[in-house]
């Protein structure tokens, strides 16, 4: 049986090698990258399909501080979305998740980078989860909370404003570090729990239209295609809105 980590790392070598074989990943592609335990075993493979002649000119938009440096060590060119090369759009973007519902919505950002990564993500073609298998559930928000980036000044007011749509807010506290987490972005963290399931796509749009939220981590607008490996090695893909069980 293998461990959480051995999925991880096996969901993210599987993936990358399926995606080149199916064409979706190429050379001279544009190519978001995520953030997390996940992602950055996805990243090392990527570099790894370069170095062996695989891939070539690949241009990668980074989500965080973390994928930044490591695409730095492993010689992975980064841009900017805002780069005439980039010019903000993408060919494809992958990422892990934290929570993956039936329809292959998602909650993301327990690494703290839901932000950049719905800017990457809802402007790729092709948004691509990996996971292991302890992320698929049947509803978004009940057992992991939803992270909910907001504006220091905003705090207390968004906390109200989340409370009347039934969620329950802790700020996210920083370990080995005194005080709250502060994301790339300078912006402090909520995370929500709700006791009953909600709809996803609805409360993403309810909750960002809080006043002092910058971004929540409902991803339900653009459905990925899903990667997950199990306990035994078995990785299936599954495209959105496959009703899986």
């Amino acid at each position: 049986m293998l461990s959480q980590q051995e999925q991880k790392e096996l969901v993210a070598r599987t993936a990358i090698d399926s995606l080149i074989e199916q064409k979706k990943i190429f050379s001279g592609m544009k190519i978001g990258l995520g953030t997390g335990s996940t992602a950055m075993p996805a990243v090392r493979r990527l570099a790894e399909r370069i170095a062996d002649g695989t891939l070539k000119n690949v241009l990668a938009v980074v989500t965080s501080f973390q994928t930044a440096n490591l695409c730095a060590d492993l010689g992975i060119p980064v841009y900017s979305m805002n780069d005439r090369a980039i010019g903000g759009k993408l060919d494809l973007a992958i990422d892990g998740a934290d929570e993956i519902a039936p329809d292959n919505s998602v909650i993301k950002g327990g690494g703290a980078a839901l932000f950049r990564e719905k800017i990457v993500a809802y402007n790729s073609k092709i948004f691509i989860v990996i996971a292991d298998s302890s992320k698929v559930v049947k509803t978004l928000g009940t057992k992991f909370p939803l992270p909910v980036e907001i504006l220091e000044e905003a705090r207390v007011p968004v906390i109200n404003a989340i409370a009347k749509l039934g969620g329950e807010c802790v700020l996210r506290q920083g370990i080995r570090k005194a005080g709250p987490v502060i994301t790339d972005n300078g912006n402090q963290l909520l995370d929500v729990l709700w006791k009953k399931s909600v709809d996803p796509a609805a409360m993403e749009k309810k909750i960002n239209a809080i006043t002092g939220v910058v971004e929540n981590g409902f991803f339900t607008r653009k459905k990925p295609i899903v990667f997950v490996t199990d306990e035994k090695g078995k990785t299936i893909q599954r495209a959105p809105n496959s009703k899986a069980k």
